[in-house]
């Protein structure tokens, strides 16, 4: 019967999927290269691209018990990075190590089938860089995995010289075209002056962390509703291509998109793709050596002699008072490590950034604003039936110990009014460093997290507060805060630092005139 039918095919897929989370790394590993050089010699074999391949491996599937049908399932969610991946090239080893399905342990030796890969990937386990970095500049071509919607697209992925914010200015522009023919002038010295890129060393706030509402309504659940999971998953569940710093994109998770990346690239056109999301989920004030295989400031790409200028916000507003732990206050950061972690990653900065580089550090943010929007309100997974408040929510992942920060995210005013006193202390200690420090290589300033100004300028547009947070988690700034944010900095910018956005160039319609629209930005 039918529904028999059906209850068999939900068990057996039930038993691939436990069967494949079971299987030890090394097997999930061989799987991996071996499934990607069938789809790859498939293509080979049949002269086809590689989504005819797969589709073509569907087939040779049973139907008996629908595994055809799984396939292709599994085809659709997933098929479509996959096919990405396979086609820049990459034999079955890089796929899977690009896929994180193969990983080198530490001590042990990096396991390969294919003796020589296609392509040279010296990024797949390093550091916070894009994997499809061909030439080692820490740029890509390709958009997740921290490639170009974490960074400036790579202009030219097979010379490491030519990359956004190079002072030689090629980068700029499509290859080959640094010079004007008419004259032999390069372009960069006929219309380039004061150009700069913004950098980003953030937390997951600055990543744009966001979990799809659709994914926790069932009314709104379709297969159009997770078309986007492997976009979000290989961008760690962060959407930096939308986000108030380095957001390039017209956003499609609600809100509108607005940066200070695209202010400071439409204010001077040389400024084009020069932008670096140096942001991780859950990091605190130590940016320098968080941790040994993913240390967020080392991946920074700018060469001091060879460099345009950068603007450096440092913003992790929240994760040093903010922990998962029963004993939240012991693990806060102290005033004291604020101190010392923060004139680490200064050091750091003065000797890797160009002359004339500016940094502002971003105060914490006053989370008591969560609570006091949220708590009453209903979860989208309670919306239907009005059952599920954030506050109930809140209690739940504090009693699974995957509360984001029981401090805030709590039921408890004092514990609550604690949190926002030391995260006004280690504010004051970025205030009093912003204050008294001097930089060889760059000039310092301070702000406070302008979530007053975000809430005020969204309540004078007709909106309400609990609209800046973000409905599934109940915890982060939504598009519309990061957007508001973004016009927030750059008035205070032209108001009170204007020397640090350089004079709006003269020259911007030749530019466009030039060069063209080169996809957007």
């Amino acid at each position: 019967p039918k529904a028999q039918r059906k209850m068999l095919e939900g068990s057996v897929l039930l038993f691939l999927c436990r069967s494949w989370t079971r299987l030890r790394p090394e097997w999930q590993r061989l799987w991996c290269v071996y499934v990607v050089s069938i789809i790859e010699q498939l293509a080979q074999v049949h002269n086809s691209t590689t989504k005819e391949a797969l589709e073509r491996l569907c087939n040779f599937l049973p139907e008996k018990l629908n595994l055809q049908g799984m396939c292709y399932l599994a085809a659709a969610i997933f098929g479509p990075h996959l096919i990405k991946v396979i086609e820049t090239e990459m034999n079955a080893d890089m796929v899977c190590y690009s896929l994180k399905l193969c990983k080198q342990d530490a001590g042990q030796p990096r396991c390969l089938l294919y003796h020589t890969p296609k392509v040279s990937y010296p990024c797949i386990m390093k550091n916070n860089l894009p994997y499809e970095d061909f030439d080692g500049d820490k740029f890509s071509a390709f958009p997740t995995l921290r490639g170009y919607h974490w960074r400036g697209k790579d202009c030219n992925d097979g010379r490491p010289t030519v990359y956004p914010g190079r002072r030689t200015q090629k980068s700029f522009f499509f290859p080959n075209q640094g010079v004007d023919p008419k004259d032999g002038i390069p372009y960069e010295q006929k219309f380039c002056t004061e150009s700069k890129g913004v950098i980003l060393l953030g937390d997951s706030a600055g990543a744009r962390f966001h979990i799809p509402t659709e994914w926790m309504t069932a009314a709104q659940l379709s297969l159009k509703s997770f078309s986007n999971l492997p976009l979000a998953f290989t961008n760690e569940l962060d959407w930096p291509q939308f986000s108030g710093t380095t957001g390039y994109l017209n956003s499609t998770i609600g809100g509108w998109t607005d940066s200070v990346y695209l202010r400071l690239y439409r204010r001077n056109r040389c400024n084009h793709r020069d932008f670096q999301n140096i942001s991780k989920n859950g990091i605190m004030s130590f940016i320098v050596n968080i941790t040994p295989c993913l240390p967020p400031i080392s991946s920074m790409a700018r060469n001091q002699l060879l460099d345009n200028p950068a603007i450096v916000i440092y913003a992790a507003i929240g994760n040093d008072v903010c922990n998962g732990k029963p004993d939240t206050v012991a693990h806060m950061t102290t005033p004291e490590q604020m101190h010392s972690n923060v004139m680490q990653t200064l050091d750091y900065l003065n000797g890797h950034l160009p002359k004339g580089s500016h940094v502002i550090l971003t105060g914490l943010v006053d989370g008591r604003f969560l609570w006091d929007q949220l708590h009453k309100r209903y979860h989208p997974l309670g919306q239907l039936n009005n059952d599920i408040t954030y506050e109930q929510l809140y209690s739940f992942l504090s009693c699974l110990q995957a509360n984001p920060c029981n401090d805030w995210l709590s039921s408890n005013k004092t514990l609550r009014d604690l949190t926002s006193e030391r995260a006004l202390q280690l504010s004051n200690v970025l205030k009093e460093i912003a204050r008294s420090k001097k930089y060889a290589n760059f000039d310092i300033f301070y702000m406070d997290f302008p979530l007053v100004e975000i809430a005020e300028e969204w309540h004078s547009r007709g909106g309400e507060a609990w609209q800046l947070i973000e409905p599934t988690d109940g915890f982060h700034p939504s598009q519309i805060a990061s957007a508001l944010g973004a016009r927030i900095f750059w008035q205070k910018a032209l108001r009170e630092w204007p020397h640090i956005l350089g004079k709006e160039n003269p020259f911007n319609k030749q530019i466009e005139d030039v060069f063209g629209d080169q996809g957007g930005y």
